[in-house]
């Protein structure tokens, strides 16, 4: 089975790393996979600002990049929200182009689903251990129904002691351009989620989504916290953290 791996442009750009430890994942799993080289953006930035006509082209060039793959496998939340819940709004006036993705849009998961509930996995080569919280990204948990998918991996790992913190399923505050446009409110937000984590007494937290990673990492970091890791699943479940 051939899988194509949507690397997302945040960590293509900021973190590759972590693209690395998905494609380890899945191989692992047994998959063949393929990354397509010309892919770029999922078009939620330009959607989520009005740029219809922007975030289309984006749809169309996902379609023909990814249409020929068994699966579709993204490692974030909001990407794997934009493609399954809004490129059928964008392509809706085009029977065929709109035809060609629904057929898609049923082999595209989010990476912890893909692992939990199409691989199966039942065992995770990692040796990664420590005190653990985690996250819940709001396009993943909202759009995507991903919640039990990346505790049950979590689970397999022995070394790993999980504790759920206070308003888990919150949001950081980054949300994209929203932390752009009202920063004083995004500011206000991840600094109560910095807050909840700090409380859980975890030497880390989890998630799924680089941006969250990015917007959480920065205000501890910026508030005088260099001792808290923030990590993507896969770097976990990989064992590359």
């Amino acid at each position: 089975m051939r899988v194509g791996l949507f690397v997302t442009c945040l960590v293509d750009i900021m973190r590759p790393e972590i693209g690395f430890s998905v494609l380890k994942l899945l191989e692992n799993a047994g998959y063949e996979v393929m990354v397509p080289e010309a892919q770029t953006c999922c078009g939620q930035p330009a959607y989520n600002s009005g740029e219809r006509a922007a975030a289309r082209d984006l749809a169309e060039k996902f379609l023909r990049e990814f249409e020929m793959f068994d699966y579709v496998v993204v490692p974030s939340g909001s990407c794997g929200g934009m493609i399954v819940g809004h490129y059928g709004d964008l392509l809706r006036d085009d029977p065929e182009l709109n035809g060609r993705f629904e057929r898609l849009r049923a082999r595209v998961f989010e990476l912890t689903d893909f692992l939990a509930n199409v691989a199966k996995i039942e065992a995770v080569d990692s040796a990664f251990s420590g005190h653990v919280t985690y996250h819940d990204s709001c396009s993943g948990l909202r759009e995507l129904g991903v919640k039990q998918q990346p505790r049950a991996l979590l689970s397999r790992l022995p070394g790993v002691q999980l504790t759920e913190m206070k308003d888990c399923e919150a949001c950081c505050g980054f949300g994209g351009t929203f932390s752009v446009k009202y920063g004083n409110i995004s500011t206000a937000i991840v600094d109560e989620k910095c807050a909840n984590i700090k409380a859980s007494g975890a030497d880390a937290v989890v998630l799924g989504d680089l941006g969250c990673i990015l917007n959480i990492e920065g205000r501890l970091r910026r508030t005088g916290d260099t001792q808290t890791r923030v990590l993507h699943i896969a770097q976990v479940l990989a064992g590359d953290a």
